[in-house]
């Protein structure tokens, strides 16, 4: 077996989860410690470049589709119509390109604390920020907390947290306070879409999450699963929660026409089956 050593392979370490997940690596591109974090790009041998924060992997070229495809079209499509949009965090810029595929959306507001990502990003991962420039979109380096703390009552339709893990800079996404801004900001029937980690290996981690986004009052709340092969587990999530109303089914669209790689309507439907080990748990948590 070959040793994983430091100089043909990256790997992360994920002590709170016993395990770790390494890809073979050409490279280091590039690094830069942000005001915020540590940044990191490599050029592996099978993932293509692979972005890394504070030792984390966040995004490659191989796999990236998963993610932002799950993050942005469920909560889109689960929207009668969607016209303005915010997303927190998503410095990549591969959510915000998902997210303008939607002909009925007028304005994509993005804010990232760190303009150091979405700088990497359009070096290494130009694909991802294909869409930065569509007149719809709006790119800011702020406080995504004080942006939704501070947004209009009633004045969007769809939220989408794509921030990092519930530490260092992503830690303020997972309390009470943001999913109270959350709800004042979003219309009546409006849309709250975040990452909630995985169901395997944070259950925890989620319950507690569905749990502060129900006590500040939202309708209702579905979880959907779906694979991450670069997350611990493989397998990662997302919540979506409804100020007002429930999920009563979702628009269908022409897979072809939105040109994804993973998200179809049946894909939609199929994670909406939770597994029974998620039911299970949330029904327990009541």
């Amino acid at each position: 077996m070959t040793s994983l050593d430091k100089n043909h392979w990256f790997t992360e370490v994920s002590d709170r989860d016993g395990s770790a997940f390494s890809l073979r690596i050409n490279k280091l591109l590039e690094q830069q410690q942000s005001p915020f974090q540590h940044v990191a790009m490599y050029e592996t041998t099978d993932f293509g470049n692979l972005m890394v924060i504070d030792g984390c992997t966040m995004v490659s070229s191989r796999e990236n589709f998963f993610y932002h495809e799950m993050i942005a079209h469920p909560a889109l499509f689960s929207h009668p119509n969607p016209k303005n949009v915010v997303i927190i965090g998503g410095g990549d810029c591969g959510t915000l390109r998902e997210v303008l595929k939607h002909d009925s959306v007028e304005t994509v507001t993005q804010i990232d604390i760190d303009q150091v990502v979405t700088e990497m990003s359009l070096k290494y991962f130009p694909e991802l920020c294909s869409a930065n420039d569509d007149p719809r979109a709006t790119l800011l380096f702020d406080d995504g907390i004080k942006y939704m703390r501070d947004a209009q009552a009633e004045s969007i339709d769809v939220i989408i947290v794509d921030g990092t893990d519930p530490v260092g800079p992503g830690e303020g996404l997972f309390n009470h306070a943001f999913y109270q801004s959350c709800l004042a900001a979003l219309r009546p029937g409006g849309v709250l879409v975040q990452q909630s980690e995985s169901p395997l290996m944070h259950m925890p981690l989620l319950l507690e999450m569905r749990a502060a986004i129900k006590q500040v009052g939202f309708g209702a709340l579905k979880t959907l699963p779906f694979p991450q092969p670069i997350y611990p587990s493989g397998l990662w999530s997302v919540t979506l929660a409804r100020k007002g109303l429930g999920f009563d089914g979702f628009r269908a669209c022409d897979p072809d026409a939105l040109n994804t790689l993973y998200y179809t309507p049946g894909v939609h439907q199929g994670a909406l089956a939770e597994p029974p080990f998620m039911t299970k748990a949330f029904n327990q948590q009541g």
